[in-house]
């Protein structure tokens, strides 16, 4: 089985706040408006992100995206609002900081340490 394309969906309550606090996270409007409750963000070549207004579920949200440079990314986010817990080291794994949308989804932003 051929796996293509990856869409990681991140459920929330206030659609119209979270639809602004993810277009500051990715520094832009959502690449597709699927209705008038659902957008998605193309975060990389075959991975999209999607928020969907979806009460039961909001705020029990994980993902995790990868960056090639994570202290530019926190600069980033922190300069459109966002604020991270810091930089923390995992292991020998990389480097993650984490960030929380005002519905309590958590979104990691990793750098994977090169071997």
């Amino acid at each position: 089985m051929a796996m293509e394309l990856l869409f990681a969906g991140l459920a929330v309550a206030d659609f119209p706040g979270a639809v602004e606090w993810y277009g500051r996270v990715f520094d832009r409007e959502a690449d597709v408006i699927v209705t008038d409750r659902e957008v998605m963000w193309r975060v990389a070549d075959a991975g999209w992100l999607y928020v969907i207004e979806d009460e039961a579920r909001a705020g029990t949200g994980l993902v995790t995206i990868s960056v090639s440079d994570l202290a530019e990314a926190v600069i980033d986010l922190e300069a459109r609002g966002i604020s991270s817990g810091g930089i923390e080291t995992v292991g020998d794994a990389g480097r993650k900081a984490v960030v929380t949308d005002p519905e309590g989804n958590s979104i990691a932003f990793i750098e994977v340490a090169v071997a």
